[in-house]
């Protein structure tokens, strides 16, 4: 593929707009964990409280990329766009000007899972306009703004250092105004726009044995990843008690692993087969969390979570490597109701966190459930697998599987 045809393929300003969308958006969606460390100690909270606290925003953007996904379908991407990132404003400035008790920053949380929501916008937004041999480089590149989120770790604790967490909410009205004024004037919807989807489509698609299974694996994989992304601040500050400028360091490691590796996971599943790939991945993320559940050293620490963030980004590839090819006809639907599910995963993943932490004072606990979570995980994918050589939808009995779904080939 030479990159002039890329170019006069599709729309790069749109793509571009997609990409920096999806970036600021995500950095906005973990700043409640990026910042978690200087609440807490301006707060005073509980165990409990420090992971509800960071897993909110996650829950919230679970469940609102399904509100979006029917948005964009119905009123186009790019107002639906404009619209989140203007809901977003709200978030930033109360969290700026009125967030001042642990209420009040739960209603922030809430809030913010708008911008979390923005995964269901921005990647249908750039795909629309490309035909299908560019697909891979097109999801890459929008895709890649997963990486938004070691902004937020990264700068959203030095930022509080210099000056107070509430300010750091005012600054990132910066880029979130600037995104929204860039993509007013540069991004647009494809002229080939698909019909809407009926919203029976996703009581339909819900009704699916295989549905159910993506949602688990990819509430192991992305939810492992977003809620180590929102709770390493916390982990590193109270297990290692460092600044939380070093444990935002640390943290901004392990989220640059699994963000762009994930292009890595989804080649290696064309490669080899999505089963074959998932399989091993959630076996040594089993076997890393274990690892991590000894708690060793700092150094070892961060060594073993650039690695199993490495793996859960590999991960999210690979399943998405697989979905297509399950449900050809429902990608749009069932895309939504499987990242939904991975939001899901990030919520809950915080809370056994900090809830086990309290309970028992140790984050072994908390690890070692991720752990043989993931190694569950990779027996399901195994047990699922035998059924795929079947036809499970309508839309399937019409297709013929690609071996990599099955692992039974070398090439996709």
């Amino acid at each position: 593929m030479h990159f002039r045809d890329f170019r006069r393929a599709g729309h790069w300003p749109t793509l571009f707009c997609a990409f920096l969308y999806f970036d600021v958006s995500f950095m906005v969606w973990v700043l409640l964990g990026a910042l978690a460390n200087s609440i807490v100690a301006d707060l005073g909270l509980s165990q409990a409280a420090k992971g509800f606290m960071v897993a909110l925003p996650l829950l919230a953007g679970a469940l609102l990329r399904l509100v979006l996904g029917v948005m964009a379908d119905r009123v186009g991407c790019r107002r639906t766009a404009l619209l989140g990132l203007g809901i977003t404003v709200a978030p930033l400035l109360l969290g700026w000007l009125w967030a001042d008790s642990f209420s009040k920053v739960l209603v922030v949380g809430l809030l913010l899972g708008v911008a979390g929501a923005s995964f269901a916008v921005a990647l249908p937004l750039a795909s629309r306009w490309y035909p299908p041999q560019h697909q891979g480089l097109v999801m890459g590149i929008a895709g890649a703004g997963n990486s938004g989120t070691a902004l937020a770790t990264f700068f959203g604790p030095r930022l509080a250092d210099v000056w107070d967490w509430h300010t750091v909410f005012a600054l990132a009205l910066i880029p979130t105004l600037l995104t929204w004024l860039i993509f007013a004037v540069f991004a647009k919807d494809s002229p080939t726009q698909p019909p809407p989807q009926p919203l029976a489509e996703y009581g339909r698609v819900v009704g699916y044995r295989d549905t159910w299974w993506f949602c688990l694996f990819y509430s192991v994989t992305f939810g492992g990843f977003v809620g180590l992304a929102s709770f390493l601040n916390i982990f590193f500050h109270d297990q290692y008690h460092l600044r939380p400028a070093d444990a935002g360091v640390f943290t901004t490691l392990a989220v640059i692993a699994g963000s762009f590796l994930r292009p890595v996971g989804g080649h290696l599943a064309d490669r080899f087969g999505g089963v074959r790939v998932l399989t091993l991945l959630f076996l040594l993320v089993g076997a890393v969390m274990l690892a991590v559940a000894t708690l060793p050293p700092l150094g070892a620490a961060v060594a073993l979570l650039f690695v199993g963030m490495g793996f859960l980004g590999m991960g999210n590839g690979a399943i998405f490597q697989v979905v297509p090819l399950r449900f050809p006809r429902e990608i749009g639907v069932i895309t939504g109701v499987v990242g939904a599910a991975g939001g899901v995963g990030g919520f809950l993943l915080p809370n056994f966190l900090a809830s086990l932490k309290h309970l028992t004072d140790s984050y072994t606990g908390g690890f070692l459930c991720f752990a043989l979570t993931s190694l569950a995980a990779a027996a399901a994918i195994v047990h699922a697998a035998r059924s795929w050589a079947k036809p499970t939808t309508p839309a399937q009995s019409e297709i013929t599987l690609s071996p990599a779904v099955s692992g039974t080939s070398s090439t996709a």
